[in-house]
């Protein structure tokens, strides 16, 4: 399969669900992906059985506050500095480009960085959604050792990092970004094909994809959204508050939505940190990370992103269960409320609903 022009509006619908309000904007994404494709050519979407034990493959990324980088958009310069200089330390040229997560322009983006450099778009990424710190991804999870980053800016500035683990990684690789104004490009977990199988969400790309063309034609968009997510309606309402502030290079915040029509006289909070973390009606969880939580349009359910929150809006939020591999042990510990300093015990979003609704 290879990815046309034709294919980065549903692609771009998908990646802004999976992006649970982060990942960065998909508008932006879906633009440079859109030129980079007229300019260079369709892009192979490949699987991890198409390719070589020893092909090297480049996770990609944005990485910093989306409301930054909705203003700094990376170029074709800053994927191509990354590559010259994974180049120069592993001896070879990358073989492939992944999204190290398949949420917001983070999804879409890696289509414009790998027509830019030629290469194959692996249908895989690091999450199955997004998350916000470095340390947050499948490879992590899976026990790869963390032991490079490459990190390119506007600026033209390339930085390699060698932490001793992830949690280093996030550190090291988060003072940089905010060094270069909150916004850079990221390879992390640069790796073989060989070690990418099973330690990679597989599949993610044609996943995006899918959910994008489900609301296409439908009578009721939302309801497809719904259906195809295999998704829990949390509320339908109106956005009534919303706190915001850019700091350490993270978007954090509480978004308020008190519902409307059969939900009159309930109100749902959300707590964010680039993405949505915690849904909470009166102090109780309605869903939680590593779980998905999306804010759509009631009437189109196209996803809102949190740095696209605005009083008055009329919005559903929608949420579903994570891939498996996040509600292990070492999943939740890397990415569970706890990781985020909740103190809340893990419960799935199914589980919730359950208990809700008897």
């Amino acid at each position: 399969m290879r990815i046309e022009e034709s294919d980065i509006p549903a692609l771009a619908r998908g990646c802004a669900v999976l992006g649970t309000g982060g990942g960065g904007d998909v508008r932006t994404g879906a633009l440079a992906a859109a030129r980079a494709v007229r300019e260079h050519g369709p892009v192979p979407l490949v699987g991890l059985s198409d390719l070589d034990d020893d092909t090297l493959i480049v996770p990609l990324s944005g990485i910093g506050a989306p409301t930054v980088s909705h203003e700094m958009i990376h170029g074709e310069d800053e994927p191509r500095r990354i590559a010259a200089e994974i180049e120069r330390l592993f001896g070879r040229p990358p073989g492939a480009v992944m999204s190290s997560e398949i949420g917001g322009s983070n999804g879409v983006a890696p289509v414009a960085w790998a027509a830019a450099l030629g290469l194959p778009l692996l249908d895989a990424d690091g999450m199955g959604r997004a998350f916000p710190e470095v340390q947050m991804v499948s490879m992590y999870v899976a026990g790869l050792p963390a032991d490079l980053v490459v990190m390119s800016d506007v600026a033209g500035n390339v930085v390699t990092i060698r932490p001793v683990d992830g949690l280093w990684s996030e550190r090291l690789a988060r003072a940089v970004c905010v060094a270069s104004g909150s916004s850079a490009l990221m390879a992390d977990y640069v790796l073989t094909a060989a070690s990418a199988r099973g330690a990679v969400v597989e599949g993610t790309v044609g996943r995006a994809l899918a959910i994008g063309r489900a609301t296409a034609g439908a009578s009721d968009p939302l309801e497809a959204l719904r259906q195809e997510l295999g998704a829990v309606r949390l509320v339908t309402g109106k956005l009534t508050d919303v706190e915001r502030r850019t700091t350490g290079g993270f978007v954090r915040g509480t978004a308020t939505i008190e519902g409307t029509g059969a939900d009159r006289g309930r109100t749902l909070t959300l707590e964010l940190q680039n993405e949505n973390l915690v849904a909470t009606e009166d102090g109780a969880p309605l869903a939680m990370v590593p779980d998905l939580i999306t804010v759509v349009d009631t009437e189109t359910a196209a996803a809102t992103q949190t740095e696209g929150l605005r009083y008055g809006q009329r919005v559903t939020v929608l949420a579903w269960p994570c891939d498996p591999l996040w509600r292990t042990g070492k999943g939740l510990e890397t990415a569970g409320p706890r990781a985020f300093g909740y103190d809340l015990e893990y419960a799935p979003v199914e589980k919730l609903a359950e208990a809700r609704h008897g």
